[in-house]
Order: structure tokens, then sequence, then C-alpha cells
């Protein structure tokens, strides 16, 4: 279908976009890499008075080093993510889960600001984030503020993003020493997933020391799976493993829809939770 029409801005700074945000207020929408908005305009699901393009932004592009954490600016494509060696050395789920994203086409033109603004439960991203206990750094007309990803997932397709606001950095805290592995199950490839685990492990003496896990589309945001990140503590083998993660889907609301049902991507949360932590922890 022919989008609506529409005005047009393509700043070249932060500050720009900013100002030209704040001016549309609740009437503009952010483009960067174009995966996820383009289709809603084509389709006509959105109807933005005013266009931001972003992507001429050399600030919000690139991976650094601050510290103890990796600052990954909004612009970087997931094709980037999974081969930038800061990414690989330091934040390997993250460079993972990046690498199971759609198709080639989309990686190369998506970037991981867009993918996290988006706030689809369905993205394997924002569980990602979520297990890594990364941060999302705004920037909007009184300055810059630091959202934990626990805190900017609110809703479904709902982040905690003003209108006026856009995000420029990604932090992720280096997880050297961590295991890790992302486990996704879905129909056919390059398809969202039905059910995706974000698994984070760290060992001690044999046994499980710390366990995060980041759970996609077992709700209307992603989510933690806090039940079976405290069973998996002092777990030594497969079948302490296997039992941590029949606590899962505990205090999830995983919805109903032509792929699944509710009790099916209960079952699966357990059974990738299982394979993943197995995994991350050089168990299996």
């Amino acid at each position: 279908m022919i989008p609506p029409v529409f005005e047009y801005a393509r700043p070249t700074s932060v500050d720009e976009a900013v100002r030209a945000l704040a001016d549309a207020g609740e009437e503009a929408k952010v483009l960067a890499g174009g995966q996820s908005l383009l289709p809603l305009l084509r389709l006509r699901l959105a109807f933005p008075e005013l266009v931001v393009d972003v992507g001429r932004i050399p600030e919000l592009r690139g991976v650094r080093e601050d510290g103890d954490a990796l600052v990954i600016g909004a612009l970087t494509t997931h094709h980037e993510v999974i081969r930038d060696p800061l990414v690989r050395r330091h934040a390997g789920l993250l460079a993972e889960a990046t690498a199971t994203v759609a198709d080639p086409a989309v990686r190369h033109r998506g970037t991981l600001g867009g993918s996290l603004a988006h706030a689809d439960p369905a993205g394997d991203l924002p569980a990602v984030l979520l297990a890594m206990d990364g941060e999302m750094v705004v920037a909007g007309p009184n300055g810059r503020r630091t959202i934990p990803a626990r805190d900017f997932f609110v809703d479904y397709l709902q982040s905690a993003l003003a209108p006026d606001e856009l995000l420029v950095e990604v932090r992720v805290p280096k997880a050297d020493g961590w295991g890790f592995h992302y486990e996704k199950f879905h129909r056919v490839a390059q398809a969202w997933a039905i059910v995706g685990v974000a698994a984070l492990v760290r060992r001690d003496d044999g046994r499980i020391a710390e366990a995060r896990i980041g759970l996609t589309n077992m709700g209307a945001t992603p989510l933690r799976a806090t039940a079976a990140e405290e069973a998996l503590s002092g777990a030594d083998g497969p079948e302490a493993v296997a039992r941590a993660a029949e606590a899962a889907a505990e205090g999830t609301r995983p919805s109903q829809d032509l792929s699944a049902s509710p009790e099916y991507r209960e079952h699966l949360a357990r059974v990738l939770t299982r394979r993943a932590v197995l995994t991350a922890g050089g168990m299996g």
C-alpha cells in the first residue's frame, strides 16, 4: 500500500533531532534503519505528521569502551554489532542473539536502537538487554538521562521514551567470565520467536554461582525469569538445571495467537531455559 502523506526532516545532530521531535510532539516518528517503521507506514498502521530521519547523525554510530561497560550507538546496525570485536569479546550474548535477527538484508539495515525503541516483546534484543542489565541513554529537551532496561519496556510496543526524546546510546556491562547462550523457537527461518531465552551463567567451583535469564515473547514486555534465576543458584549438573528451569514461566503472561497458546509458550520457556542454561554453563 501507499503510505499516508507526512513531512520529512533529516537532522545532522542529536540536538537538531530533539528539536524536531519537540516541535512535532506526539505526531512525529523517528526513522533509523526503517525495518520497523516502514512496514507500519505502508500498511497504514502509523500516521505520523513528521518523520525524523536520524540516519545522517554520525555520533549515533559505533562501539566504544567506558570502563566496565560497552557503549553502543543507537544507529549501529545489527551487522556491525555482530562483527564488532569489542562486542564479541565482552558481550558475546548480544552478538549471538543479534545474529539470529531476521535475515541478512534486515541485519544490514536494522539498528540496535531501533529494535529496542520499537519495544516488541517478540523481538530478540530487548530480552537480551534485560538479561545483561543494560541501560538506554536518551536525549531530550532537558538533556540526557539513563534508563535501566528493566524500566525501559513498559507495555506492548511502548517504551519509557517520551515523544520528544531520542535513544542515543545503549550501555551494557562487560560480561567477561560469564557463559552465554540465546535459544529461540520459531516455526520458519527468519520468523519472529515464538519464545526465546537469553541466558548468562557464572560458575564457581563447578556450580552455578549466578544466572540471569531474559524471556522473549512471554508477556507484553520482555521479562526476567527471576524464579528460575533463584532456583539455579548452586545448581551443579543437568538434573539440577532441569529442576530449576521448571520455574521459568512463573510470573509470565504469554499471549494467545495463531502461533501458540499460552500453555505451549510456558512449556517452551521451561524447555528453552534448560537448554540455554546448560549451554551457557558448559554443562550440556
